[in-house]
């Protein structure tokens, strides 16, 4: 399932089988084709650890009339053939896609997925980094036949008034016939309901707008998590002819000063950063480990999570609906200098990626920030107009979110006064030896007197790395998780305490497998900063955030 909830009542629609067969096409792939399981990574293969090529996917599936196939996610290059037939293109592991095909005969049909994780002048983003860049087909397919005209999105939008909440709807709707319809949009938001008329031309897509007055109807928080229904239905000639079936919160995220106002109320962030990776599943990790990592989570005290450094998987965002986890949320970039920034395909691969990541995730209320190039060049003219192209652009698809991005310790940042929550990653007594109450207050009057002075800053990663099980209570060596315990302790407190700062991220949550080109400076190739390790046991760091977060 590609979401926790039935997302249609009229569309048809159900889960590609699980088992397909797997064909590598390139040196140190498989010695022929082998059953597989999707959603999944190829290295979760013995034979295909560190394989690094083009995969073909195949099932044969029954089916006819309009389809439409969705991949929640493959990494990175894909391209979806129905009877050799190409009918589907993408670029990026962390968001889903669309592949249509109309009038298709019902009968039993072959359906193949080509994914290429190679690294090369095709992929701006994809590069070898601090994180691994897995293959495979990595979250849920769904298959679904469409009516001739299909409700594409569904976003919603609450405001909150003197008479309660209304909730703003925009429904965007696609005609895939060689002829015109015309019908009725109906919008039905916590038992409340707006209907229109719609027309649409041949081969058409519009987008159509309506209110939903929801007067007294209960509020989202990270307290009460209250979740109501959010229902589109399309009829045609008087009869149901799709739908689109989503959760929405009645929530507000508002700035004053250097408070985020959430319902009106200051929100103190205490919150983990997270890469969406688990042990042997890789990126492709069962709902039931998403679960736990927010149990693990909210167990240390922590209210919020950073999806480093990518879109995440929907259902992990369900959960954090459901369990009241605010939620950071940022497109596909990280650690790019000038000259990365500056490959012909960034800026497109960043936008294409950015506007998947709003239009997919818009209806989350755990997301309260936009977030975007984690660590790229925000200190040089070329690098800066990237991140101003890039918040104008969040701010154009969704100005109900504040945007943000998570910069560089290093001085001479130049887009602190461009967005509208200032992130700062800093290192203290790991990366340099400079007390953490000395290297805040440096960091923030530079950020006061280069555009960010009044703005709220939140300390996006802070840290210290330490390999599991590796103790040494004398020497406090680094690496040792008695000195990650000693380095966080000081970290966390400074922070905390500080009046100026609206919250930190604690990087990181888990350990994480990195590219072999970082396995220099990452002992046992993984970023082993986190509290917990890719296994999640726990470290003694984990009950040093308990007691820095307060949990009861």
């Amino acid at each position: 399932m590609e979401r926790l909830f039935d997302t249609h009542i009229v569309r048809g629609h159900r889960a590609c089988e699980p088992v397909w067969t797997l064909t590598t096409l390139d040196e140190g792939g498989l010695d022929g084709p082998e059953k597989v399981i999707v959603p999944g990574v190829w290295e979760s293969h013995p034979a295909l650890r560190r394989y690094r090529g083009r995969g073909v996917y195949r099932q044969r599936v029954t089916l006819g009339g309009n389809i439409r196939l969705w991949l929640g996610g493959a990494g990175f290059q894909t391209r979806v053939y129905l009877d050799d037939v190409l009918i589907a293109e993408h670029y990026g592991a962390y968001t889903g896609f669309e592949a249509l095909a109309t009038g298709v005969a019902q009968g039993e049909h072959v359906l193949s997925v080509e994914v290429d994780n190679r690294f090369g002048e095709s992929s701006a983003l994809h590069v070898p980094n601090d994180y691994y860049a897995y293959g495979g087909i990595n979250r849920p397919v769904m298959l679904e036949t469409l009516s001739d005209v299909y409700i594409v999105q569904c976003h919603y939008t609450p405001r909150r008034g003197k008479d309660g909440w209304t909730v703003d709807v925009e429904a965007v709707l696609r005609n895939i016939c060689a002829e015109a319809r015309e019908g009725e949009l109906s919008a039905t938001v916590a038992g409340h309901t707006a209907c229109r008329e719609v027309r649409l031309k041949a081969g058409e897509t519009v987008s159509f707008a309506l209110s939903v007055c929801c007067g007294d109807a209960r509020s989202w928080s990270p307290d009460e998590p209250v979740l109501h229904i959010a229902s589109a239905l399309l009829t045609l000639n008087g009869a149901p002819a799709d739908d689109l079936i989503d959760r929405v919160g009645l929530r507000e995220i508002r700035l004053e000063g250097r408070q985020i106002l959430l319902n009106g109320a200051p929100l103190r962030v205490k919150g983990f950063n997270r890469h969406e990776e688990w042990g042997g599943f890789g990126l492709s990790v069962p709902v039931e480990a998403m679960m736990q990592d927010l149990q693990l989570m909210r167990d240390m005290g922590a209210n919020c999570v950073r999806t480093s450094h990518y879109p995440n998987d929907p259902r992990f965002l369900d959960l954090c609906d459901e369990l009241g986890m605010l939620v950071w949320e940022e497109s596909h970039a990280r650690g790019f200098d000038e000259a990365g920034m500056r490959h012909p395909l960034f800026m497109e691969q960043l936008c294409l990626s950015t506007r998947e990541m709003v239009a997919q995730h818009y209806n989350h209320p755990c997301v309260f920030l936009w977030g975007c190039l984690n660590e790229c060049a925000d200190d040089t003219e070329y690098g800066a107009a990237c991140y101003r192209e890039i918040f104008g652009l969040l701010r154009e698809m969704d100005a109900s979110r504040p945007v943000t991005a998570a910069l560089l310790e290093r001085p001479g940042g130049t887009v602190y006064g461009d967005m509208d929550v200032v992130g700062i990653n800093i290192y203290p007594r790991w990366y340099h030896d400079t007390p953490v109450a000395q290297a805040l207050a440096v960091k923030l009057r530079e950020i006061d007197e280069n555009g960010g002075a009044g703005k709220p800053v939140i300390v996006s990663e802070i840290g210290a790395g330490a390999v599991y099980g590796f103790h040494d209570p004398l020497g406090m060596a680094k690496w040792s998780e008695e000195r990650q315990c000693a380095i966080l302790k000081e970290q966390i407190s400074a922070v905390l305490a500080h009046p100026d700062i609206a919250g930190v991220f604690i990087w990181q949550f888990a350990d994480v497998r990195v590219d072999e080109s970082w396995a220099d400076k990452r002992p046992n190739t993984r970023n082993n900063k986190g509290v917990v390790d890719a296994f999640r046991r726990p470290k003694m760091a984990y009950q040093t955030v308990k007691e820095l977060y307060g949990a009861k």
